[in-house]
């Protein structure tokens, strides 16, 4: 494997525009589980629809906090892994331009990504579904995880939703915008912990494959783009992703030093 992950960083290394595509595989290591893993994923325990569907929401937002509040305190309390921080190591030097994810969870802003296009939502602030204003979730959060208090719109009483995409909402335009900009002008796109299989975000590398860009894979499972992919790695994000980066530092300081 070590000279194919030589091969993937030299093709990185060499990108003129590159970005990420990030899925929940790459927080698993953080401790946050994913959705769909036979067994230990989210929806292996519930149906996604009943609880976290905007219907859903709409009808019960009790039983959506109920369901969401020892998720929430893992989001909380969870800490970038080796995989974030070399994403944001490969960004601080140049090599990516953009960080697109499917996570809700923050952790590419913590690990130091600077531009993370969240096609999924955050949950730094929460909705209105009524009245439509807006809270930073930091001053529902503690109250709700202490006691399971509701957040609640301090200016009409309604519940507050998290400015998460929940099933049968759209994602945010502006966002998908951007992100299927950087597919469409990126020659490299790097996917990380993604099973593709969720659209819009399943879209992206085969918008960047349209346009002729070199795509790298990683993740532990197959994938439906594995056949057209340059470089597939079948293996933990925290193996592969520290390695990608190292080889590219090492290249950078070589052409420093020979300036």
């Amino acid at each position: 494997m070590k000279d194919q992950l030589r091969q993937a960083a030299h093709r990185l290394f060499a990108a003129g525009h590159a970005v990420a595509l990030t899925g929940a595989g790459i927080s698993t290591p953080s401790g946050i589980p994913d959705f769909r893993s036979a067994g230990t994923g989210l929806w292996s325990f519930v149906d996604p629809l009943r609880v976290a569907s905007i219907w859903a929401f709409r009808e019960d937002p009790a039983a959506f906090y109920r369901w969401i509040r020892p998720l929430a305190q893992r989001f909380i309390t969870a800490q970038p892994n080796v995989a974030h921080l070399a994403l944001a190591q490969l960004e601080a030097a140049g090599h990516l331009r953009a960080v697109i994810t499917q996570n809700v969870d923050l952790l590419h802003h913590r690990a130091g990504s600077r531009r993370v296009l969240e096609v999924h939502g955050h949950l730094r602030t929460l909705s209105c579904l009524t009245c439509h204003a807006r809270q930073p979730a930091d001053a529902h959060w503690p109250r709700f995880l202490a006691d399971g208090s509701l957040p609640r719109c301090p200016q009409c009483g309604a519940i507050l939703k998290p400015d998460v995409v929940l099933f049968g909402e759209l994602p945010p335009h502006d966002i998908l915008r951007q992100a299927q900009q950087e597919a469409l002008c990126c020659d490299l796109m790097l996917v990380a912990g993604s099973s593709l299989e969720v659209l819009p975000a399943a879209d992206l590398p085969g918008l960047a494959l349209r346009r002729g860009a070199t795509l790298i894979i990683v993740n532990e499972q197959p994938t439906p783009l594995d056949d057209s992919a340059a470089f597939v790695f079948h293996a933990n994000v925290t193996y592969v992703l520290p390695r990608l980066a190292a080889f590219c530092r090492q290249w950078q300081a070589r052409l420093q030093r020979g300036r």
